[in-house]
Parts: C-alpha cells; structure tokens; sequence
C-alpha cells in the first residue's frame, strides 16, 4: 500500500472531518499516483513517527499548470483557501522555493475509505412502512 502523506498537523482536523478531500503536488506527479489506487492517509515528518488518520482510494489525478487551478482544486485542497494566491504562497512554503504560475502541480483527489459510509447506511435502512 503506498502512503500519501501530509506534514502538516493543521490538515489532520480538515482530513478527518472530509473537509480535504484533494492535495496539491508540485510538480507532474501522475507516474506516483494512480486513479482507483488504495493509500494510507498520514499526517507527519519525513523520519518521524507518523499518525494513521485513513485509508483511501485515489478518485482522479490531474496534472495542470499552477494559473489553472480552480476555486474547487484549491478549496478541497485547503478549505481555509479561496485565491489562487493563497494557494502559491502556502506552496512556496511547503516547497521552500519560488513557485510560478506556470509551474506544473498535480491534484490528487481522494475518498475515505470507512467500513461503511454514512450514506450507504441511510440507503440500507429499512423503510417504516407508511400508514393509508
């Protein structure tokens, strides 16, 4: 199972609450991430333990450059952001270098995988039968 994981814990109330449900890469990353593949979800430091937070599948990845991101890439990569500028900053912070519009990213989108979503369960439920 490969590992998709996320070094801040600012992200771990976002992942576990649903409201992250898609990363932002720099770079092409499309050969390191697969669509329908399963991942372990982790928030933690390269060479330090690191907290389970989920599994998921991998819904869509996407390569683009940066100046196309849209309003819903960067609100599901981070729910406090709304301007694409908000996005490049935090990007030059995590890559600790200058980021362009014209840099290539990759979206990742993902689903938690739980032993049974909410919603299936509310479809499964039996119905009271009604009343003539």
């Amino acid at each position: 199972m490969f590992v998709l994981n996320f070094y801040s814990p600012v992200f771990i109330d976002q992942l576990k609450r649903g409201r992250k449900t898609a990363t932002i890469r720099l770079g092409d990353k499309h050969g390191k991430y697969r669509q329908g593949e399963v991942v372990l979800v982790t928030v933690g430091f390269q060479h330090s333990p690191r907290e389970r937070i989920f599994e998921a599948v991998i819904d869509g990845v996407e390569v683009k450059p940066v100046k196309e991101l849209s309003p819903r890439d960067i609100e599901h990569d981070n729910p406090e952001f709304r301007r694409l500028e908000e996005t490049v900053h935090f990007l030059e912070q995590i890559y600790g270098r200058k980021i362009s519009e014209d840099d290539a990213v990759t979206v990742v989108r993902f689903s938690q995988i739980s032993d049974r979503p909410a919603e299936i369960s509310e479809r499964l439920r039996p119905q009271a039968p009604s009343q003539n």
